[in-house]
């Protein structure tokens, strides 16, 4: 019996395949990065047609390393939300640029759209706020400013990275998964509820376009047998976010991760029943298993290893990602120095898309440690500010469960438990987004009877960050952060 899971894991910078057994050991991993496109100040852009061609290249990799397709028992698929793919539906050809989520161009249509009153109805629908980060307001403006789009006629499809993916590896399928569509500004998450006619009217958007929303554990299909020597059936499907969260299994209610990737996202899991803030956070699905939907409340921070990857490739203070954790140890403090790192705007719950950032405090004596740790450091401040949200709505972290590729990094993960005054833990395998996708696909492919099951199963051993600030420490250093702040923010 077939029982090793290939995960697709669509990153904002790169794309990775993974290999797992049935009961989550990692057996290989392949991955490419892709070029990121900045055509303008706030624009981001990716090449759908090379972010097909990296995921063949790495899926074929690990299907070759498994002993051939009919090794395979499933493909999960994971990825960037938000971020909108337009193609045709003849070739599977992109005919546009992707517009990824962290992009900005639509922050004017968003601020007039909530300045006409129109952002409660929204959020009571679809979970989330009038913001350019979500992907309907992308998707019009695409439709009204790209005339290869208008052209295209009946011929259009559009969808966010997972529906691509699944139409170009099964030939033809059209659908989207219950996580991704709910990120799309478009669906009405209520109960059964599916894309909302009113929801598309406001942004201009046909709902012929759009794909059919599915369960995160529905088989949607089979691969081409001609790419991988083989059909391959796909039955399990997540937004990156909402996998992580699985992957770490916070399946019960009150139960919260935090990834620590591009950007941050910390998502706290509320059962069966959706969850409405009165502090902006957004409420999300969290999975969808056959009919049955639960829920997360969210707060997204829209740069975190981005922040890193930007003092080294575009500043070059840092030789590598993995030198800011020595850089950090070797200074006492940050010396004053304090990095807001609004470089895409302010996330959740500021929700600022006019944000810039900003270091502030600086002096003679203020090295590239100092700046280093001030960016390490913003991660745990900006925790914070979604903590104090969670809890005035309601829920108050018990502890956090961390992952991603910033959580390798043991000074971040312990000032984390610092600035937090709560345990911070890590899973021996920090790689949980995938994880998450293989739990759903193993679910799926009917090696486990559900998903609590699977990810009780696959998820392994944790390391554990307890506090060790002292109380008058921790209240000056997030004093000082709201100083940096209030001066972008007002």
């Amino acid at each position: 019996m077939a029982e090793q899971i290939i995960v697709i894991d669509e990153g904002t910078t790169s794309t990775r395949t993974m290999l797992f057994a049935a009961d989550g050991t990692p057996l290989g991993s392949a991955q490419r990065e892709f070029r990121q496109h900045y055509p303008g100040p706030g624009l981001v852009e990716h090449d759908a047609a090379e972010i097909w061609d990296a995921t063949l290249a790495c899926t074929r990799a690990m299907i070759d390393k498994a002993g051939g397709a009919d090794r395979i028992a499933a493909i999960g698929i994971t990825n960037q939300r938000e971020t909108v793919v337009f193609w045709d539906r003849t070739t599977g050809e992109p005919l546009a640029p992707a517009i990824v989520w962290q992009d900005r161009r639509t922050a004017d249509d968003c601020a007039a759209l909530k300045a006409a009153g129109h952002e409660a109805a929204v959020q009571a629908k679809s979970g989330l706020l009038l913001d350019p980060y979500f992907s309907g307001s992308k998707i019009g403006w695409a439709l009204k400013n790209w005339p290869q789009l208008k052209d295209a006629g009946d011929r259009l499809a559009v969808g966010t990275i997972e529906s691509y993916l699944v139409f170009r590896l099964t030939g033809g399928i059209h659908i989207s998964d219950a996580t991704n569509a709910s990120r799309t500004l478009l669906m009405d998450i209520n109960g059964a509820g599916g894309w909302d006619a009113g929801l598309c009217d406001l942004f201009d958007v046909p709902m012929s376009l759009l794909p059919e929303i599915t369960g995160c554990t529905t088989t949607v299909g089979t691969t081409d047998p001609a790419l991988f020597g083989g059909a391959i059936a796909i039955c399990g499907m997540a937004g990156d976010q909402q996998a992580a969260t699985i992957g770490q299994n916070c399946l019960a209610p009150g139960q919260t991760k935090a990834t620590f990737g591009t950007g941050a996202f910390i998502l706290s899991a509320s059962g069966s029943t959706r969850p409405h803030s009165a502090n902006r956070l957004l409420a999300t699905v969290l999975a969808q298993e056959d009919d049955r939907r639960s829920y997360a409340l969210e707060g997204s921070v829209f740069v975190a290893g981005s922040l890193i990857k930007w003092l080294r490739d575009g500043l070059g203070l840092l030789a590598s990602a993995g030198e800011s954790e020595g850089l950090a140890r070797s200074v006492a403090d940050n010396g004053g120095a304090y990095l807001v790192p609004a470089l895409a705007g302010l996330g959740a719950p500021h929700w600022r898309p006019d944000a810039r950032a900003a270091l502030s405090g600086l002096n003679f004596a203020t090295t590239k440690a100092h700046v280093a740790r001030a960016a390490l450091e913003a991660q745990a401040y900006q925790a914070h500010d979604l903590k104090s949200a969670f809890a005035a709505d309601g829920v108050d972290w018990a502890e956090l469960r961390i992952d991603g590729g910033m959580a390798a990094n043991d000074w971040m993960a312990q000032d984390l438990a610092d600035v937090l005054n709560l345990t911070v833990e890590r899973p021996g395998f920090v790689e949980s987004t995938a994880l998450g996708a293989a739990m759903l696909a193993a679910t799926g492919a009917g090696l486990y009877p559900d998903l609590a099951t699977a990810a009780s199963t696959m998820r392994g051993t944790a390391t554990r960050f307890t506090p060790a600030l002292g109380a008058e420490r921790r209240a000056a250093r997030l004093a000082g952060w709201q100083d940096a702040l209030a001066k972008i923010v007002g």
